[in-house]
């Protein structure tokens, strides 16, 4: 029975209308499809409760008994419909906000019923608004009906009859029809060996599980299932492209390096950055071609560690690159790298999308002649027009933020591939590293340059903002900046722009004596870059910005950093902005400013923040609260991957065995050309859809 082929319009009760609205809102086109698409919780109906049994914790209650009457009240759109449902002892009221004449057609007084749905307190009683009603000689017993699954739909589903229960309706049959058995997806000696649940068993139990154990069971294979795919897709990849990408050789360390080195380093390199030099340094010496994550907190010294490994493709006769995703960051870096290098004699240039057209020629001229060693730049890199000498090594920055094809482009500007060091600031946890840049070895950074102090970070309600106030004004006293920064998450919020606007004039009314200055995401860019500038230079004492200050603004001098309505930001933001301050020798602070009205997630997140600068600690933490698609660095693009059942805040520990069995596997058979692991390779060339060769390009 192949059903990745089945078409889902032809299963009973679903048809073409159905089919398109299960295609357009939740990508379902096939009965395989359907199978694939979990329940997201369960709720128990293997037992009936009496009325005296209920209480306000109980998220659901199922009860059998009688309709006594129906009492209606209003007309039209106020009408409301109540059905006094008695067990034999106790009554509850069940009511109806729409629909009253179906319900009154379909349900009858003095007729065995079983009523199931969420109890509410109501004027000192409990009812059941809007309740799922079914006749009590069509159920089977309850000890049969073991857990009732949820499925998530849409709106536009709801509103089109296709619910939860209308998708556990459709399911049904099919779940029945795959009872005789279905081809597995893992081979036999897999699912000994880890004591797995076969394919047909555990879709049949993910679905209507009789119980909670079994339940587990099932739950238990289909996310092993789906980590070891995801591992096994990327590390065969991985194995091909080292086995068809040779590295070029940077072959001796010479003048660039050494002299850097000697005589340019501003500080004692830190052990961290040592070990990751020598990490790159043995990749890039290797023959084969490096693609290598660097990990660091903001300030750890990366793009020290990236212009060191620069400075050996430059001795080796090659040409190195920076990509940046914003204009501001790619002017940090070009300022930090000449900044760094001094008369050393290495020429650097900078291409973004304000380059003008005439110093474009020359840069271009300088870059395909060679004479051009680094280019730093935007997007405006991977122009068609950019043609380099020789390049040797790219560095990408935060690279979360270009998509998979704009960064294929850069790597397809030499014949053979470049080296490829991809930096981030925003501390990945392990299990997302594990996937998301599972084909990368990673670099981490784990210390701070010496004579830094530790932000202090304090979480204040918005009574406290006089006492705030006066800290501000001692602090720009002593001759120090501030950054005051609003949540503008979308540029499209017409009432975030105004929050800002009105914290810029109140800080305006606070302070009348003090320069300040105001940025945000819908300024041009050459304005954004003049008001940022002013406050790098320090003409600006307070900025009032929107996260555009995020990355790319080093300003040492800056010591405070106010965040308004913090609970609107997640930890790895809280922390990224944090990163802000804190960049000289003096003392930083970071207030998070919140109202009263807290969520306990939201508690958690300030009191995180408000313990520990730890940025890995932060990102894990940031993981179990929001999971992986929420989290900076995979909200812009989302996973690579659709987890439909497996979680990488709780499953950590299997995806360790997942990936652990993957490579076992492949270092005896990398292409899965033995019998017993043919299954394997017929299930990666299902998952591969995308033609492009990802395992090439990061």
């Amino acid at each position: 029975m192949d059903l990745s082929n089945q078409d889902i319009k032809y299963l009973p009760g679903v048809g073409p209308k159905k089919a398109d609205l299960f295609d357009k809102e939740l990508g379902i086109r096939t009965a395989e499809d359907l199978l694939r698409h979990y329940p997201y919780k369960y709720v128990d109906r293997s037992r009936f409760y009496y009325l005296h049994e209920i209480s306000e914790e109980m998220p659901f209650v199922q009860v059998k008994g009688q309709i006594i009457r129906f009492e209606k009240v209003g007309e039209g759109h106020n009408q409301r419909l109540t059905a006094i449902f008695t067990d034999g002892h106790e009554t509850i009221e069940l009511v109806w906000f729409k629909g009253v004449k179906w319900v009154l057609d379909k349900y009858k007084t003095g007729i065995q019923y079983v009523v199931f749905g969420k109890p509410s307190p109501f004027n000192g009683r409990f009812n059941i608004v809007h309740p799922e009603i079914e006749l009590a000689s069509q159920l089977p017993p309850p000890e049969q009906m073991g857990l009732q699954p949820f499925y998530n739909t849409s709106e536009k589903m709801k509103s089109n009859f296709l619910n939860s229960k209308t998708i556990q309706k459709i399911i049904f049959p099919l779940v029945q029809s795959i009872k005789t058995g279905i081809p597995d997806t893992l081979p036999a000696y897999l699912l000994k060996k880890f004591a797995l649940m076969n394919l047909t068993e555990s879709l049949v139990n993910v679905h209507f599980p009789k119980n909670a154990d079994v339940l587990k069971k099932a739950r238990q294979r289909l996310k092993f299932e789906e980590l070891f795919y995801i591992q096994l897709n990327i590390l065969q990849q991985t194995k091909w492209r080292d086995q068809h990408f040779k590295g070029f050789v940077f072959g001796h360390i010479g003048h660039y390096f050494n002299t850097f080195f000697n005589d340019y380093l501003p500080f004692e390199l830190t052990g961290a950055q040592k070990r990751v030099l020598r990490e790159i340094r043995i990749d890039v010496a290797s023959g084969r071609q490096m693609n290598r994550l660097l990990q660091g907190d903001v300030g750890s010294g990366k793009t020290l560690v990236a212009l060191m490994a620069m400075l050996m493709a430059i001795d080796n006769g090659f040409q190195a690159c920076i990509m940046a995703p914003t204009e501001i960051l790619a002017n940090q870096h070009f300022a930090s790298l000449k900044e760094f290098l001094g008369d050393l004699g290495v020429n650097v240039s900078l291409l973004t999308g304000s380059t003008r057209p005439k110093d474009r020629v020359i840069l271009h001229e300088k870059l395909r002649s060679g004479k051009l060693n680094i280019l730093i730049g935007t997007h405006a890199l991977i122009e068609d027009t950019v043609k380099f000498s020789n390049l040797g090594l790219v560095v990408i920055d935060e690279q979360h933020r270009f998509g998979v094809e704009q960064r294929s482009k850069l790597w397809k500007k030499n014949n053979q591939l470049p080296h490829i060091l991809v930096m981030t600031a925003t501390p990945i946890p392990r299990t997302l590293a594990m996937t998301v840049y599972g084909d990368l070895s990673i670099s981490v950074i784990d210390e701070l340059p010496p004579g830094r102090k530790p932000i202090q970070t304090y979480h204040y309600y918005e009574n406290k903002r006089q006492g705030l106030n006066q800290f501000i004004a001692k602090q720009v006293e002593a001759g120090r900046q501030i950054y005051i920064v609003y949540p503008l998450i979308q540029e499209s919020e017409k009432i975030d722009l105004q929050n800002l606007e009105t914290g810029f004039e109140y800080m305006c009314e606070v302070f009348p004596h003090y320069k300040i200055n105001m940025v945000h995401g819908k300024l041009k860019t050459a304005e954004k870059e003049h008001q940022m500038q002013k406050f790098v230079s320090g003409e600006t004492q307070i900025l009032v910005a929107t996260t555009v200050i995020e990355v790319g603004v080093n300003v040492p001098n800056a010591s405070v950093m106010v965040i308004e309505s913090a609970q609107r930001f997640g930890l790895s933001q809280l922390h990224q902005l944090r990163g802000r301050v804190g960049r000289g020798a003096e003392q930083s602070f970071c207030i998070l400013l919140t109202n009263y009205k807290l969520g306990s997630n939201t508690r958690k997140r300030m009191e995180i923040m408000v313990r520990t600068n730890d940025g890995f600690e932060i990102s894990e933490a940031d993981l179990r609260l929001r999971g992986p698609g929420d989290l900076e660095g995979t909200q812009q693009s989302g996973l690579p991957f659709d987890l439909k059942i497996a979680n990488l805040a709780q499953d950590g520990k299997m995806l360790e065995i997942a990936r652990n069995a993957a490579l076992e596997i492949l270092n005896t058979d990398p292409q899965l050309e033995q019998n017993e692991n043919k299954v394997m390779a017929n299930q990666l060339r299902k998952m591969k859809t995308n033609t492009l060769n990802w395992g090439s390009i990061s």
